[in-house]
Order: structure tokens, then C-alpha cells, then sequence
């Protein structure tokens, strides 16, 4: 006969895996009386499974929508690795599952052996995934996850630079990067994939079903649309090499000057015209440790913004 232990760990599972069933499929699936599955289930209950009894002809338990998962068991290794994945986590002032995150470091933590225990709390003063605190908040994350997953658009009021804007789209992920969040999403109104900063996102709804999105979230992290190709061609200093290095978009594109000097490295690659005042924006912060080569437009924008920076300047003294 089985145990009661196993029983009840078998029961977990069970009910875990329907959205709706009867103490009598319970008695049925177990070869145990109706009363019996009924003292277990008001077992599994207090152990913290978020069973709900309806009442009724008709009645029986379901699961509620926040249902846990059966127990897993972890080596040390396996835990120590979670608790390295929370560790990257820490520095973000907004995440999707902020409270879920502790709860589950919480319960992790309080099963762990104590000398592994010991270990993890001591991670904290030797590891770290540093980005920068950001004090901006993107309160709409989990949000955003979940019309991803649903295939369903939203509407928001988006904070843009040239003033708040009302705006439906179709996002297809978020993604984290310099200590911001970044939603991708199908703009219905310039029929294409733009990038919104979540940060920016002032209210949020979701409206209903999407049409089919043309890629996915991994799609737009790997994939460059072209549709006007331009070449960027920058000459760099030292210093500028090592910035532009840190760059995910150009650091592929970097080779070394075939002689030394005050420059010493190029950058060449192909661009789409609508990125022009970005790469402009990014070498203008350079200065001198950055010469651009071509396109042209890109060095009337850095002259343009120099000019400007001047005037400005020039006014307040």
C-alpha cells in the first residue's frame, strides 16, 4: 500500500495538472474512499496548495490561478546557481516578478543547509552584475510580458520626445540592457517593429487580440532591418577604440589602422538611413577621439549639434 507521504506528494502533482476535478476522481485515481480524498485534499490545502471547493450538484475543487508546483529537488550546485541568477538581478529598479523573485529567494534560502547557507550570503560581497541604478521605474513590465505571451495589443500613453502620445501597438518581449528595460512592438500606425524604452510608458491597457507579429523577441535582438543601406566609416582614437568596444551594434565592425598614429582603429559598416541621427548622436559624445569618415549627413548633424552647443554657451555667458 502506499504510503502516506508519497500519497500526498502524488496528490500534489495531481491536482496541479487538472484545472478541475471531484473528491470521487480524486478517490478514483487513488483507489482510496471519497471521505479519505477529502482529508487529504484539506491536507494539501493547509500545506499551502491554493485549492478552491465549489459547493453545489455541480461542485468539486479547482486550482486556483496561482497554483505551486510540485517540490524539485536542487544539488548545491543547482541551488548555488539560482541564487547567482538573482544576484544579476539586483540592481534593477524595476523587475516584472520583484516580489515573486524574494518570495522565492526566501523559501530557496530558508532550506538550504547551513553551510551552503553560509556560502550564499557571503556571494553578495564577492559577486555582482553591475548596471547602473536607474531612479526611473517601468511599473508595466509584467504586463507587457503577459500580451506578449497572449498574442494581444495594448494601448499606451507613451512619453516621446516630442510630447505624450497616445499609441497601440503589439509588443513582442522586453529585454533589459544598461540598467533599462526595452519593449520591441509592432507600431500598427508606421506598420513596422520600433523600440519603446518601458520607462516611458506612462498607462498601459490591453486591448484585445493582435494581428500575427512579423518576428520574435530573439528575432529583434539578432536581426537588422536594412531597408536604406548607408556605410558609417569612423576613425577612432585609443580611447574612442575602447568606447566603441563596449558597443554591442559596432564592436563587430572595428578592425585595426594598418599604420599607428593618433588614430588607430576604423569603423566600417553598413547602416539604415533612419539610424543616421543615433550613430550621430553617439559620435558627438565622442569628440575628438572619433573622426567621421562618411556618411555625410552624419558629420552635418555632429557640425550642426557642435554649432548649437556653441550658441548655447555663447547666449548664457
Amino acid at each position: 500500500m502506499m504510503s502516506k507521504t508519497k500519497l500526498i506528494f502524488d496528490l500534489m502533482m495531481y491536482v496541479n495538472a487538472k484545472r478541475k476535478f471531484t473528491a470521487q476522481d480524486v478517490a478514483y485515481e487513488f483507489d482510496i474512499s471519497v471521505r479519505t480524498a477529502h482529508r487529504y485534499l484539506m491536507e494539501l490545502s493547509e500545506l499551502g496548495v491554493p485549492l478552491y471547493a465549489e459547493q453545489g450538484r455541480n461542485g468539486g475543487y479547482r486550482i486556483l490561478n496561482n497554483r505551486v508546483l510540485p517540490p524539485v529537488l536542487f544539488d548545491e550546485d543547482e541551488a548555488f546557481a539560482i541564487f547567482f541568477s538573482f544576484q544579476s538581478l539586483k540592481h534593477y529598479q524595476s523587475l516584472p516578478f520583484d516580489i515573486n523573485v524574494e518570495s522565492a529567494a526566501r523559501k530557496l534560502h530558508a532550506n538550504l543547509p547551513e553551510d551552503l547557507k553560509n556560502k550564499v550570503d557571503r556571494l553578495e560581497s564577492v559577486l555582482s552584475f553591475w548596471n547602473p541604478k536607474r531612479i526611473v521605474s517601468s511599473p508595466y513590465l509584467k504586463e507587457i510580458i503577459e500580451a506578449s505571451l497572449n498574442g494581444q495589443s495594448v494601448i499606451m500613453e507613451y512619453a516621446s520626445k516630442s510630447g505624450n502620445k497616445i499609441k497601440e501597438v503589439a509588443p513582442i518581449g522586453v529585454y533589459a540592457n544598461d540598467g533599462l528595460w526595452y519593449m520591441p512592438a509592432f507600431d500598427t500606425e508606421h506598420d513596422e517593429v520600433r523600440l519603446f524604452r518601458a520607462d516611458r510608458i506612462l498607462s498601459l491597457e490591453i486591448s484585445g487580440i493582435a494581428s500575427p507579429v512579423p518576428m520574435s523577441l530573439e528575432d529583434w535582438l539578432h536581426h537588422r532591418t536594412i531597408r536604406t543601406p548607408v556605410r558609417l566609416h569612423v576613425k577612432l582614437t585609443r580611447e574612442g577604440l575602447r568606447q566603441c568596444q563596449k558597443e554591442h551594434w559596432l564592436a563587430p565592425y572595428i578592425r585595426r589602422a594598418d599604420s599607428e598614429g593618433e588614430y588607430i582603429a576604423y569603423a566600417d559598416m553598413l547602416m539604415d538611413d533612419s539610424e543616421t541621427g543615433f550613430a550621430a548622436d553617439y559620435f558627438f559624445r565622442l569628440g575628438t577621439d572619433a573622426v567621421v569618415l562618411e556618411p555625410k549627413e552624419i558629420v552635418e548633424d555632429i557640425k550642426w549639434r557642435a554649432l548649437r552647443l556653441m550658441e548655447h554657451y555663447g547666449h548664457s555667458s
